[in-house]
């Protein structure tokens, strides 16, 4: 078990934290220092490379959760809280198995154990394939993740607009000029419901390209915005991080791109883009690049594509 959910668990035995406890502050700092004291392992092209390929593959959780688990238990192949063992699979902790610590939704952290560190009950059903065979690739295609996040993208002031280009030409994001705004839809009863945002961010996607292409494209475009490649609006919605050299930004995105589209089964790009890199570089470092910006961006616009969020706190609302 690694020193991060050593240091979690400890605190759970001293009574600091459960996950229904509030989440104390300085407990959270420290966690996060030394989670991301561990993640300079991934400096390296070849730990990096295994790193990616771990989360785009470990799709059960969200990339930040995979990335938590990869540098817990890089062998780790599916985990899940105890009572999720139980009710769903018939199988129990074994004793002395050791917890691996990932983040909550709308809470501080949850325990989760991998397949490894279970026994099945009396009578117990064999595991689903999604348990043996976790990493099995399945070829996927683009189905409504591409207008959903569209939409989605509009809360953060992104129109997406198609251009007419060469095939050499996929995309680019840019600020746009003051003055405009776009309709981010509230709710549809009693009554269509809008709110307006200032149109903030252009987006151009080559209409000639296929589904995937265009997804993927998109997915990489919101990759620079997310990561605070163009600034950002609100340091509380993600960081400014302008400033950064090409080489940074690039791999950044690519890497976003790698991850989203990996995780539904998509061939692109940056796949090739990465490899490349990470191939003259074996035995070098990879960029230094923000790793929680890479994985918390990767797992926004993956929910993006999911289904429609709240809107980012506006103040002016219109009605139709």
């Amino acid at each position: 078990m690694s020193d991060l959910s050593d240091h979690l668990v400890d605190a759970q035995i001293a009574g600091q934290l459960t996950p229904s406890a509030n989440w104390d502050r300085d407990l959270t700092r420290r966690a996060l220092d030394e989670l991301f004291r561990l993640t300079l392992q991934y400096k390296s092209s070849k730990a990096y490379t295994e790193l990616l390929r771990f989360v785009a593959r470990f799709r059960f959780y969200a990339p930040f959760n995979a990335m938590l688990t990869h540098i817990q238990m890089p062998g780790a192949t599916y985990v899940a809280p105890p009572h999720k063992w139980l009710r769903d699979y018939s199988r129990r902790i074994k004793a002395g198995a050791h917890p691996l610590v990932i983040l909550q939704p709308m809470g501080p952290v949850m325990f989760v154990f991998d397949v490894s560190d279970t026994e099945p009950e009396k009578n117990a059903p064999p595991l689903p394939p999604e348990v043996q065979q976790p990493f099995e690739v399945h070829r996927g295609r683009v189905r409504g993740e591409y207008d959903q996040t569209v939409e989605n993208a509009k809360r953060d002031g992104v129109e997406v607009m198609k251009r007419d280009a060469g095939s050499q030409s996929a995309g680019e994001i840019r600020c746009a000029r003051p003055g405009k705004s776009l309709q981010v839809l509230l709710r549809l009863s009693p009554k269509p419901e809008y709110e307006l945002v200032p149109l903030r961010y252009e987006l151009l996607i080559n209409e000639k390209h296929s589904p995937e292409a265009k997804y993927a494209t998109l997915v990489h475009e919101l990759a620079h915005l997310y990561c605070g490649h163009l600034g950002t609006p609100n340091d509380k919605w993600w960081p400014d991080r302008r400033g950064l050299t090409r080489q940074v930004r690039e791999f950044e995105a690519e890497s976003i791109c790698y991850l989203v589209c990996g995780r539904l089964g998509i061939g692109n790009p940056s796949a090739e883009y990465l490899s490349n890199y990470l191939a003259k570089n074996e035995n070098g470092d990879v960029p230094p690049i923000s790793l929680e910006s890479v994985m918390k961006s990767a797992g926004l616009i993956e929910q993006m594509g999911r289904g429609r969020m709240k809107p980012r706190k506006q103040n002016k609302r219109t009605s139709s």
